[in-house]
C-alpha cells in the first residue's frame, strides 16, 4: 500500500530540492559583505520620509476590487467565443443578457462616483 505513495514522495522531495536548493546554494557562496551603499534605500533614490503604515483612501481599495472584478467577468467571454458555434442561438442570448448586467453594473457605478479620483 505504502509504495504507491513513494513516486509522491520523491516527486515532493525533489520540489523542495528544487525550491531551496538554489537558495541556500547562493547564501552560502554568496559574498556577505554588506556596507552603507548597500543598505541604503534604492527603490526611489531618497530616503523614506513618510511611515510606512500610512492609512491609504478607501477609493483606492474601490477601484481595485472594481477592477478585479470587471476582469474576471471578461474573462468569461473567451470561453465563450470558443464554443459559440456549438451553443447556438441560446448561447448568444445568454452573453447578451450577461453583457447587459455588466453594463448596467458599470453605469451604476459610474453615475455613484466609484471610478472618480480627485
Amino acid at each position: 500500500m505504502l509504495e504507491n505513495y513513494l513516486p509522491i514522495l520523491v516527486f515532493v522531495v525533489l520540489g523542495i530540492l528544487f525550491g531551496v536548493g538554489p537558495i541556500v546554494v547562493g547564501y552560502l557562496l554568496g559574498p556577505q559583505k554588506p556596507d552603507d551603499e548597500k543598505l541604503s534605500p534604492y527603490e526611489c533614490g531618497f530616503e523614506a520620509f513618510e511611515d510606512a503604515r500610512m492609512k491609504f483612501d478607501v477609493r483606492f481599495y474601490l477601484v481595485a476590487i472594481l477592477f478585479i472584478i470587471f476582469d474576471l467577468e471578461i474573462a468569461f467571454l473567451f470561453p465563450w467565443a470558443v464554443v459559440l458555434d456549438e451553443i447556438g442561438t441560446f448561447g448568444l442570448v445568454s452573453m447578451a443578457v450577461f453583457l447587459a448586467l455588466l453594463v448596467v453594473g458599470f453605469i451604476y457605478e459610474w453615475r455613484k462616483g466609484a471610478l472618480e479620483w480627485e
